[in-house]
């Protein structure tokens, strides 16, 4: 599948800022086979006075930008093409769940990739003991580290209830376990914790998702979304496996990778400084439009 992507994430000040400094993570990344980026363009009105694109250890598109003259908000505009395609899941290359200590105790790559950065507790995704409990409560004899992570993301689906209104960006993951409601953050941040505490490595991703319209309803400009799940490293063959808790399923071509870290502050969309004062209001607007189907 082919999509174009149009993202703008913009902030209006109660006050004019004097300056800024930024660094946003949304541009989609170039994977291989799985996810090709053809083009892409990120554009940042005002006028930057300083900008500098780089990617981060874990290969992650950033761009870091300043505003050094009075202004009254921000606005990033990302417009890209991308080729997705669904990788099919190794489900006889997983290792099985009582081998994979031993596994990764004897792993000594340590580049991007590697499960053992996805291991240790963060401060997003502290090790609990309540979360560790529900996962190992799911966990049969024989299980490969795939089929846990199969059945902690369909239990966790059916478990939580989705409310945009029930938690915020800074909701700690075992306050939101604990009310069994929340976002995608939530219900990612949820799920790394409960597979890193049975001995798993997984990982935060944020991306883009491509979202239906109701039947009979044509698409709205603007609401589709982005999006957090989850990766799961499955041995050294099966390698990662992607899981959407929040939607209930492997990710598919619908999905499409922006940057991947321990927790969301890796990878955050947008965060900065500012010298000013008084409040601020942000809006987004995504759309993830197959190509031939642009309205």
């Amino acid at each position: 599948m082919i999509y174009d992507i149009r993202l703008t994430i913009a902030t209006d000040y109660a006050a004019s800022a004097a300056t800024g400094r930024h660094v946003v993570c949304v541009m989609p990344r170039d994977l291989g086979p799985g996810q090709r980026l053809i083009a892409g363009l990120l554009s940042v009105d005002p006028a930057t006075t300083l900008r500098h694109d780089r990617t981060d250890f874990f290969g992650n598109p950033v761009v870091e930008f300043a505003v050094d003259t009075p202004h009254q908000g921000i606005a990033v505009q990302v417009q890209a093409r991308v080729v997705r395609a669904a990788m099919p899941v190794a489900s006889h290359d997983a290792v099985p769940l009582d081998s994979l200590r031993g596994v990764l105790a004897g792993w000594r790559d340590m580049g991007p990739d590697s499960p053992l950065h996805f291991t240790a507790a963060t401060a997003r995704v502290p090790r609990d003991a309540a979360m560790t409990a529900f996962a190992r409560s799911l966990l049969r004899p024989g299980m490969t580290a795939l089929d846990a992570t199969l059945v902690i993301g369909h239990a966790l689906h059916g478990t939580m209830r989705f409310d945009a209104t029930a938690t915020t960006v800074d909701t700690p993951a075992p306050e939101a376990f604990a009310k069994r409601h929340g976002v995608c953050q939530d219900f990612s941040h949820i799920m790394i914790a409960c597979l890193r505490g049975i001995g798993v490595p997984a990982a935060y991703v944020s991306g883009y998702l491509r979202t239906q319209p109701p039947p009979g309803k044509r698409r709205l400009e603007g609401a589709d979304a982005m999006h957090a799940w989850v990766r799961a490293w499955c041995g050294p063959q099966a390698g990662w496996v992607d899981f959407d808790p929040t939607n209930d399923r492997t990710c598919d071509a619908s999905h499409i990778t922006v940057a991947h870290g321990r927790d969301y502050d890796d990878v955050p969309p947008i965060r900065g400084i500012l010298r000013g004062a008084g409040g601020q209001r942000s809006r987004q607007a995504v759309d993830v439009i197959p190509v031939g189907d642009h309205a």
